[in-house]
């Protein structure tokens, strides 16, 4: 009988020059990259899981619809995600100026024009490939360059109040002046997380509480109606201002009044059925493994179960072990995105990593607590695991700057071989400053930086 022979997987050329190329044209933050994979798994399970009976019902018993429509986005976000990873981030520099002038009107447009629901009109449908965007990704992610970009540039003058504080917070009054009537807790959450960025890029203490004093005057003025206006105070005697009730039918203010009365007042038997389902959910996981992969029983009476619930479905499946675990993988990714931050050089690319990866991690932590009802509801997905959309591709796109980011922090550090006619000194953005404290041989190979170019110390 003749010898059979075989030849190892690993020496099949086709799959080795595969695994090279692969491994060559793949850059950046090797933990990010397995954090959005293993994200996006979940993504697909618990949103198949929760959009069976769903399915099920709109489309004639098709229940795999979601699934592929869920494949399909997550494919389209990481090529967006690979293609933005390759691409020099100081690229993002430069068009963070057009980018945010852009947006402006895109919300505006979107204000006054775009499909309203619930009171609210936060879509515009594009007009040939017929997918409706949510402009206020785009325009958050405008914003995060943008305020990059000067943070970095006006650090000779940062403490100053007219030529550092006013060019940096104006972009961010305007975008969120144009978010808030349609979706007030996405412009809470956006002004909060720039102000964050702020205070990391040395802006004046006093300026950033007077930011704060501000923002702070509409929420009180919500909560201060809502209290007034509540029909099941014990004080029956007092009048309810009538200013006040008028306000309450003008736009989403009534919206809002009416969560924050829910959130404050509400027992057991007038908790909104949304929370009074996500706490069953929660309720059903138990301690340790849950129900199991696919068989969650809130996701047939639980409203937006695969999108703005999809986490309290998450705990009803895997337990809370599975709630924590995705807790700790967004902590990991943040971790990984302040370790970019401190070693990059130049300030533009450490801001713009750190914005980026703080507006996430934030609205995942708000998405947690409103599953949890820690917070009274709001309109925020989870990043990279709610049911797909403009929003998850932004969300892609966010991260893919991340990595351009840190692939050139790793060809600074040489981790990584250069590309083809790349200087990786000259590779950064000279104009957009440095963060940190830079080599000496680095700042003697760089012939365009200029002591305020350069990071200075924290």
């Amino acid at each position: 009988m003749s010898e059979i022979k075989d030849t190892l997987f690993s020496q099949i050329p086709s799959v080795d020059g595969v695994r090279k190329q692969l491994l060559t044209r793949t850059r950046g933050d090797k933990y990010i990259w397995g954090i959005v994979l293993l994200l996006s798994l979940i993504s697909i399970l618990v949103v198949y899981s929760a959009t069976g009976s769903l399915a099920y019902k709109m489309y004639k018993g098709n229940t795999n619809i979601y699934l592929f429509k869920q494949m399909s986005f997550t494919i389209l976000g990481l090529i967006i995600m690979y293609f933005l990873h390759r691409v020099n981030y100081t690229v993002f520099s430069k068009v963070a100026t057009f980018l945010f002038l852009i947006s402006i009107p895109l919300l505006l447009y979107t204000l006054f024009f775009g499909a309203r629901i619930n009171e609210g009109s936060r879509w515009i449908k594009l007009p040939i490939i017929n997918l409706t965007i949510q402009t206020s990704d785009f325009a958050k992610l405008a914003l995060f360059m943008y305020i990059s970009k000067m943070l970095s540039k006006k650090q000779e003058h940062i403490k100053d109040f007219k030529k550092g504080f006013i060019p940096v917070v104006t972009p961010v009054v305007i975008i969120c002046a144009l978010i808030m009537p349609a979706n007030l807790s996405n412009a809470l959450l956006t002004g909060a997380t720039s102000l964050l960025l702020m205070f990391i890029g040395r802006i004046s203490m006093k300026h950033i509480l007077l930011t704060v004093m501000i923002a702070m005057i509409p929420v009180a003025f919500i909560v201060s109606v809502a209290v007034l206006t509540y029909d099941g105070k014990k004080t029956e005697d007092i009048a309810k201002p009538i200013a006040a009730e008028k306000m309450k039918s003008v736009g989403r203010f009534g919206t809002w009044v009416k969560r924050v009365q829910d959130f404050m007042y509400a027992k057991d038997s007038e908790v909104p059925y949304q929370v009074q389902q996500a706490k069953i959910a929660i309720s059903n996981g138990g301690m340790l493994l849950g129900l199991g992969p696919g068989n969650s029983q809130q996701r047939n009476f639980l409203p937006q179960a695969y999108n703005d619930f999809i986490y309290s479905i998450i705990i009803e499946e895997y337990g809370l072990l599975g709630g924590a675990f995705m807790i700790f993988i967004y902590l990991v990714f943040l971790f990984r995105c302040i370790s970019i931050f401190r070693r990059c050089p130049y300030a533009f690319g450490a801001f713009l990593a750190l914005g980026l990866s703080f507006t996430l991690v934030i609205q995942a932590v708000a998405n947690m607590a409103v599953n949890v009802n820690l917070v009274p509801v709001t309109g925020v997905t989870l990043p990279l695991v709610s049911m797909g959309g403009s929003s998850f591709l932004f969300t892609c796109a966010a991260i893919g700057i991340v990595l351009s980011v840190a692939r050139n922090v790793e060809q600074l550090e040489g981790k990584a071989p250069l590309e083809t006619g790349v200087n990786p000194v000259a590779a950064a953005d000279v104009n957009a400053a440095g963060v940190g404290n830079l080599s000496s041989a680095a700042a003697t190979a760089n012939p365009f930086s200029s002591p305020e170019n350069l990071r200075p110390n924290a």
